[in-house]
């Protein structure tokens, strides 16, 4: 796997700030049941790495003082995590909403069978990987069988109510096949919308599009095939600088499965740090009492992942979510 940090860091980006906390995002651990290649985690079955209960209840308490208004919860296949459930009822106990970033066919593997009950009873919104709605551009991405099961786990869902009752919230993810900027965001959730209810029944809420981050297996693959420099140039040359107010940084503080914390997911990956004075590596537990509104952000050449074109965040596209 080729590092391409060194690449990213060389390149400059426009300096920001956070803003108000407003969602706590955790990376419960990088085990998966599927091994996709877009993936910035480089996630996978032999992955070991799991947030312990220890962890899981500084984050809890975290949620509690600070009032953190969501939570979301990220893999791996999140769900494979043991301390998954305990983490969703505590949050929502504290009034928290909960985000479970959910690959779908996680849905029926063995000792899952319970898990979309699970789910709706506690009101969990799920945002669903599904980078394409043809089977053969889904399997070219995530593996042979991945598109079946996609739609299965979408229509038990559906059967549950999601996507259709307002407290149970369906959304999906788009990401492009290769190194290129994603689609219209609004034009392609009603492609979505149109071919996924008239071939399978399935309804959803809505659609957002990220862009694929230069780093992990996705820039390994760049770097390897000698397209690198083109994907960056693609981002750099995208790059608007009204997508800077809306990049997910300014809100959200990611977590580890260790209990370190970040900036973003896409830090945590490349293993930059969040930036606080006397300390190389902040821990969660370090921050119960501490506000990081107006700290400096780290930033590298990946960022222009967040802010070409439309923009992308894990909410999606940035420039038609402000519209």
């Amino acid at each position: 796997m080729r590092d391409t940090l060194p690449l990213l860091d060389k390149i400059p980006f426009p300096a920001i700030r956070r803003g108000r906390l407003a969602t706590l995002q955790v990376n419960v651990g990088y085990r998966c049941n599927q091994s996709c290649f877009h993936c910035h985690v480089n996630a996978g079955p032999t992955r070991t790495e799991e947030m312990s209960g220890a962890v899981a209840d500084v984050v809890l308490e975290f949620l509690r003082r600070r009032r953190i208004p969501t939570l979301d919860i990220t893999g791996g296949a999140p769900e494979l995590n043991a301390n998954f459930r305990r983490l969703v009822r505590g949050a929502r106990a504290l009034g928290a909403k909960v985000m479970d970033r959910c690959n779908l066919t996680i849905l029926q593997q063995p000792g899952q069978e319970d898990l979309a009950e699970f789910l709706s009873q506690q009101r969990v919104e799920v945002v669903a990987s599904m980078p394409c709605y043809l089977a053969d551009n889904v399997e070219r991405q995530r593996g042979k069988g991945v598109f079946d099961g996609s739609i299965r786990g979408l229509k038990k869902l559906n059967a549950l109510g999601y996507g259709r009752e307002p407290s149970l919230v369906l959304n999906l993810v788009y990401n492009p096949q290769g190194p290129a900027l994603p689609p219209a965001q609004a034009a392609l959730e009603a492609d979505y919308k149109r071919v996924l209810g008239e071939q399978y029944g399935i309804v959803f809420n809505k659609l957002h599009v990220l862009a694929n981050m230069p780093i992990q297996r996705f820039g390994s693959m760049l770097v390897s095939k000698g397209e690198f420099d083109g994907y960056i140039d693609l981002l750099r040359e995208a790059h608007l600088d009204a997508n800077l107010d809306g990049v997910m940084c300014r809100n959200l503080l990611s977590v580890d499965w260790q209990g370190f914390v970040y900036d973003c997911d896409f830090n945590q990956m490349l293993d930059l740090p969040l930036m606080r004075k006397g300390s190389k590596r902040v821990h969660l537990s370090d921050l119960l009492e501490e506000t990081l509104e107006g700290n400096p952000i780290r930033v590298a050449g990946h960022c222009y992942g967040c802010t070409a074109g439309q923009g992308s965040s894990c909410g999606g596209a940035l420039k038609e979510a402000a519209e």
